[in-house]
């Protein structure tokens, strides 16, 4: 049977538009001492039918954890938007991975006014405290839970529960202590 040519759009997986990868972020964020730099993941659900979009800030290790419907690119910077909105002073960068959720990372960057990288293809240990932190969430979500049987509620709290747990990497202070009380100029 001969070749028949395709027509139509091609297969654009790894090929995040406008992408800046981690080797042009600034020093200032592996040096981890500005408060307002962020790393995101998704965790899948059961049949990849939902998810949660997760955001760590990386000095304070405060998280924020939100619902998605779907892993729409669309979505998932509207979802990224909401959450990070009130803490728009705070957001200086976001690294991310390649994954196509993440796509339309140039409508986070603007409305938050924010800078974004991206992880090295199968590089996820360069992001290490988000995966760390998924690591956490899993504890209280396993594998194969669908999140679209969880509440909003239910989440809020995994959230609060984690960003009130003392760390050691902080001196036993809690990421909420540090995260809410270093910007208490800042919240009006």
């Amino acid at each position: 049977k001969p070749y028949r040519k395709r027509y139509g759009s091609t297969w654009t997986r790894g090929k995040v538009p406008d992408r800046v990868g981690i080797e042009n972020r600034p020093a200032i964020v592996n040096q981890k001492i500005r408060i307002g730099d962020w790393e995101a993941d998704t965790i899948i659900g059961k049949d990849q039918k939902s998810a949660l979009l997760t955001l760590v800030e990386r000095v304070t290790r405060y998280t924020i954890i939100c619902k998605l419907d779907n892993l729409k690119a669309e979505d998932t910077a509207l979802a990224a938007i909401r959450v990070l909105r009130a803490h728009k002073a705070r957001v200086h960068t976001i690294t991310m991975d390649n994954g196509k959720e993440f796509y339309q990372h140039t409508k986070i960057a603007k409305a938050l006014k924010a800078e974004t990288y991206f992880c090295r293809p199968y590089h996820s240990w360069e992001k290490g405290l988000n995966e760390n932190t998924n690591g956490l969430i899993r504890q209280y979500f396993p594998k194969q839970t669908d999140f679209r049987n969880i509440s909003d509620r239910e989440i809020r709290r995994v959230q609060d529960e984690l960003n009130h747990r003392p760390r050691k990497t902080l001196g036993y202070e809690t990421p909420s202590v540090l995260f809410l009380n270093l910007f208490k100029p800042l919240i009006h």
